[in-house]
């Protein structure tokens, strides 16, 4: 406890300073654990996917879209339990900037599959049973005030016109990882309308979600699929939901990249101001560490209340951060979650926070400690007054 109290006592004996130095460190933390939870919101879907269900897509781009016909192939491969499908819309609500993934789906298989996705029974049958009906996720509804019986009119971008749907159910995630801004709706509404307007693009789908009965044997399965239609016209590619999703996120590698240095960057500036504020310390406590010197403490002792202090300084720099991390990271989500639908702080970042502020007192304590031990006691004392 005495230990404790000398800490302290030296970490703040110039209000000011340590004040602004914890500040700064705060910020720093703060900003660092925003952007690795940016990071971690890029990789959500990939956490959250599931390892019994495979994407089946066009071999050649995922552009190009896959005959309805494979459906019924595809269920008779061996370990098949579950066959939907479903096309990126791509439409607009009101204005460009509100934008939010929009999907055609075949509902009774989709919600099969995708059971973390929760409906009331209610909602479920009004959904199914009306052609032009469609469900939204809670937090999308919230954010346009949507009510169950509204009528949501999408202006088509790949496939053009209004295109109007009438609100049947809001659906919630199962868990903090599920995307809850997604709009879903029937695939044979669209189908029926393309088939008057471009009879050439019905009876298309963007992808098949499969479901296997062993995820044990979700390669086997996959490779079987795909060796089905090999040399068609349309060949396919199959691969796990994680991978799917990965490979999205490859598209944005550079983003990604770019992001984890900025943040890494971060905490090297930091670094400089908290090693520029220990060795201002240091200085003007030369004159204690020779008369410690003088009473028979050593270069352990020494060491051991600079860089005490350091961590003191750096810790509490680190609590007030983690501590401002969360409301930040909610008001973040409110904002963006069309962009970003989980923004979830984890515990891997408050370890990485925890480790960076380790890290800043360790580095920062080095110098301002090798010059305490090093100074001879005449030296020192001369520095008193």
């Amino acid at each position: 406890m005495l230990l404790l109290k000398i800490l302290f006592r030296n970490a703040f004996h110039n209000k000011l300073r340590s004040g602004l130095t914890i500040l700064g460190i705060a910020v720093a933390i703060l900003a660092f654990g925003l952007l690795r939870t940016v990071i971690s919101s890029f990789y959500a879907g990939v956490e959250a996917a599931s390892a019994s269900r495979l994407v089946t897509r066009n071999a050649i781009s995922i552009i190009f879209a896959l005959p309805i016909s494979y459906a019924e192939k595809i269920r008779q491969v061996e370990g098949v339990k579950t066959v939907s499908w479903g096309n990126w819309f791509g439409g607009i609500y009101i204005d460009e900037k509100n934008f939010f993934p929009n999907f055609c789906v075949d509902p009774p298989t989709y919600f099969a599959l995708y059971p973390e996705f929760v409906l009331d029974d209610k909602a479920r049958k009004a959904f199914l049973f009306d052609r032009k009906g469609a469900v939204a996720g809670r937090k999308l509804a919230a954010k346009y005030r949507w009510k169950i019986g509204d009528t949501i009119t999408l202006k088509g971008t790949i496939y053009p016109g209004n295109w109007d749907f009438v609100l049947r159910g809001i659906y919630r995630g199962r868990d903090q990882t599920v995307d809850e801004t997604q709009f879903l709706f029937h695939w044979a509404y669209l189908n029926e309308a393309v088939k008057k307007i471009a009879p050439a693009f019905a009876d298309k789908v963007g992808f098949y979600m499969v479901g296997v009965k062993n995820a044990d044997a979700a390669a086997d399965t996959a490779v079987a699929i795909d060796r089905m239609f090999k040399n068609s016209l349309a060949e396919t590619l199959t691969e796990t939901e994680k991978a799917f999703n990965l490979g999205f996120i490859a598209m944005s590698e550079a983003i990604v990249t770019a992001i984890q240095m900025v943040s890494f960057v971060i905490i090297l500036i930091i670094m400089a101001v908290v090693a520029n504020t220990m060795a201002m310390t240091t200085r003007e406590r030369t004159g204690d560490f020779a008369i410690m010197k003088t009473l028979g403490f050593g270069a352990k002792d020494i060491t051991l209340l600079i860089f005490g202090e350091a961590l003191v300084l750096t810790l509490t720099g680190c609590l007030v951060g983690v501590l401002l991390t969360f409301p930040a990271a909610r008001i973040f989500a409110a904002e963006l979650a069309t962009y970003f639908p989980i923004f979830l702080v984890s515990r891997t970042t408050i370890y990485m926070d925890i480790a960076a502020a380790l890290l800043m007192a360790f580095f920062a304590a080095i110098i301002p400690t090798r010059h305490a031990i090093r100074i001879r006691i005449a030296d020192g004392l001369r520095r008193i007054g």
